[in-house]
């Protein structure tokens, strides 16, 4: 006859089968929580990376809003100088990096010269720059000779006069009292557009007081590289005292390798309108046209393989002329600005229009005479 089981025994073993289903619930439970929160994450990963729609714009930071809703709508300047650390001898208070960054990438692309030329940023208004007029000299040896002592490199100092730059522009009382107004675009565009006219004229033809010396201001030469003197642009003659000779795909060959190959590699031509509606028509020998216009959307058109660059503050073709430049600007003009844009509101002056009186200070000098070129109108 069979021992019976006890009873003990039995309801020890029921007790651990019961406890683990009640585990194994408890983990098929966790496992669907976690699964849920997952799928939660990912919906929330997706609308993150969805690009922003046309038309709509990123949720702005705290201090733009504080900034664009607190000073420029309502004039509440204490909120402003938490925010900024701007003080009043600034001229104003210095607007966010977001609205700032705005404003110079609309500069990059209304500005023609500073989209080609070599920008810095300081800190205050003065800057010098170091550069050699000769370069650093060197010398062969072999393994174990002598290392004499090479000649010391000639530097000139560069120092870019400035000028603080200003645009005004005023948008009524109505239209800041109007939520759907995008005040934050409106003043960026509004700035850039009037700090790009006055930048466009300075960097070709400025006079250096307060204001940035232009490449057309600089001094200027026929003779080649080797003998002109540092801070001196060479030109060469298009061969006709009033417009182009004969042959002025020549002239223009000649405007080209008068660049010395290092400064070809990214080289541009600068130009007016009307003077490209000029370049266009001109043909070599053979019947072909110089100009190459972009085969693809984006790209720029082409003269004798290099880009064009229009810029309306150049001159016309005219007597004693210079109509053209050929450079790499990169390596031959040098920008410098102040990176805080300040903004003054002003709503007493012209009522009932409020105007914001936007500052920044920029300076610009030919930095290497030997990276740009001009073309003459001269026999």
């Amino acid at each position: 006859m069979d021992t019976p089981v006890p009873v003990d025994t039995l309801d020890t073993s029921f007790d651990i089968v019961a406890r683990q289903d009640a585990c194994d619930a408890a983990i098929e439970g966790l496992r669907t929580d976690v699964e849920d929160v997952k799928s939660r994450l990912d919906k929330v990963s997706r609308a993150a990376a969805r690009p922003v729609l046309d038309g709509a714009a990123p949720v702005p930071s705290v201090e733009v809003k504080s900034f664009v809703d607190g000073y420029l709508r309502l004039g509440r300047e204490a909120e402003v100088k938490s925010l900024s650390g701007a003080v009043a001898a600034d001229g104003g208070f210095a607007v966010p990096r977001e609205i700032d960054e705005r404003i110079s990438a609309q500069l990059r692309k209304m500005s023609p010269i500073r989209g080609i030329a070599q920008v810095v940023q300081v800190g205050t208004a003065g800057y010098r720059k170091l550069v050699t007029t000769t370069g650093v000299a060197s010398g062969w040896v072999s393994e174990t000779g002598a290392r004499p002592e090479t000649q010391t490199p000639k530097f000139a100092e560069i120092v870019p006069p400035s000028g603080e730059l200003y645009a005004n522009p005023a948008a009524s009382q109505a239209m800041l009292d109007d939520a759907a107004f995008n005040l934050e675009e409106w003043l960026a565009g509004e700035i850039a557009a009037e700090f790009a006219r006055a930048e466009g004229a300075a960097y070709v033809s400025g006079t250096g007081t307060n204001q940035p010396r232009g490449f057309l201001s600089a001094p200027t030469a026929a003779t080649a590289d080797a003998t002109r003197a540092f801070g001196t642009l060479q030109f060469i003659g298009s061969g006709n005292a009033t417009g182009f000779d004969t042959a002025p795909e020549l002239k223009l060959i000649d405007l080209v390798h008068a660049l010395k190959p290092g400064h070809r590699q990214g080289a541009v031509f600068v130009m007016n309108s009307a003077t490209l509606s000029v370049v266009r028509k001109l043909k070599a020998a053979d019947g072909s046209f110089l100009w190459q216009p972009g085969i693809m959307e984006g790209q720029p058109a082409r003269l004798l393989g290099y880009p064009v660059v229009e810029a309306e503050d150049m001159p016309d073709v005219a007597a004693n002329a210079f109509p053209i430049a050929f450079g790499n600007f990169r390596n031959g003009y040098l920008i410098t600005e102040r990176t805080a844009t300040t903004i003054l509101r002003d709503p007493y002056t012209n009522k009932p229009f409020v105007h914001f009186y936007a500052t920044k200070r920029v300076g610009g000098q030919v930095l290497d005479s030997d990276a740009i070129k001009l073309l003459k109108i001269s026999t």
